[in-house]
């Protein structure tokens, strides 16, 4: 399943990628976040509960992060195991400066396993997408009181 999800921050490109790999902004942000810790350089170990819809359950799992090109680019490889099945995902995250802000584009590749599967692709699209945009949301509000403590 592919899916793609652009999110526009009023916040300069270098901040962006700063924050967007900051540990306590993503442990905010990941919807359901349980757990999120660093394992080593760029890999953290996570955990998060997922409600929605027939999608229910407590996944655990790994994202570790390479291929960075700062601050433009970098790849998110993600697996998760939970009672709902597995999740296998390749996310593209492109940062590009528009005006005075910053415009991401997420590109994922996206395997699942289990009841996931079974749920079928367009419940799974709409799930993700729900996470995806709650995902950004948060992630920009965190951002912007963090750079607001900073000034």
């Amino acid at each position: 399943m592919k899916l793609e999800h652009t999110y526009t921050f009023d916040i300069p490109r270098d901040v962006v990628w700063k924050l967007i790999q900051n540990e306590e902004v993503l442990k905010k942000s990941i919807p359901g976040c349980k757990s999120f810790a660093q394992q080593d350089d760029g890999i953290y170990q996570a955990e998060m509960g997922v409600s929605v819809g027939p999608v229910k359950g407590v996944f655990t799992g790994q994202v570790q992060q390479v291929d960075q090109q700062e601050p433009s680019s970098y790849r998110l490889l993600v697996r998760g195991k939970g009672l709902p099945g597995e999740i296998d995902a390749v996310a593209d995250m492109q940062l590009d400066e528009i005006g005075q802000g910053t415009q991401l584009t997420c590109t994922t590749e996206v395997q699942v396993t289990g009841v996931l599967a079974s749920v079928g692709q367009r419940v799974m699209g709409g799930v993700a997408k729900m996470v995806l945009g709650q995902f950004f949301k948060t992630v920009d509000k965190e951002m912007k009181q963090l750079a607001a403590h900073s000034e």
